[in-house]
């Protein structure tokens, strides 16, 4: 039962950090220390080895690093890139790929959307929702967590702490 909800922390962080970042264009940091910090306490109670765990701190470090440099060439957000971080331990090695092809169609459909909804008018109703009118007006930005989010919740069934949990 335990493993049940820590294993669920990883689902709903995502959920919250695209709500949040379509809502406002911001992932607050609390959602990646959440991840961050419940990936340990999840790897022990789903019975993951030292080696997987460690393998998946290592992989989240790269991924840090990685963020940064996307980040540092105005590539992506600061937010995007500690989120990719804090995912990335709970993909693992084996998944990474999957993770990131996933990512890159649901960042696609992401853009291709935006586009279509941002050469819309914007419409009176929109006055009763203020942050649909921040969505249609900042043009060169894109609530990128909604595609990190996609990316996690589509790969996260091929995880190693899933499979551990519901065998795979």
């Amino acid at each position: 039962m335990i493993a049940y909800l820590v294993l669920a922390v990883f689902p709903a962080a995502l959920l919250v950090a695209a709500a949040n970042d379509i809502y406002e264009f911001k992932i607050p940091n609390w959602v990646s220390i959440i991840l961050v910090c419940a990936y340990p306490a999840a790897g022990f109670a789903v019975g993951a080895s030292p080696q997987i765990i460690g393998e998946g701190m290592l992989i989240g470090a790269g991924a840090l690093t990685l963020g940064f440099a996307l980040y540092a060439g105005k590539i992506v957000g600061g937010g995007d890139a500690k989120l990719f971080a804090a995912i990335a331990p709970w993909i693992g090695l084996g998944t990474l790929g999957i993770f990131l092809f996933n990512t890159a169609i649901a960042g696609l459909v992401l853009a291709m959307v935006m586009s279509l909804f941002r050469r819309l008018p914007i419409l009176p109703v929109y006055a009763h929702a203020p942050w649909l009118i921040q969505l249609h007006e900042r043009k060169k930005d894109l609530p990128y967590a909604v595609a990190l989010g996609a990316g996690g919740l589509l790969s996260f069934s091929q995880t190693p702490f899933f499979q551990l949990v519901f065998g795979g």
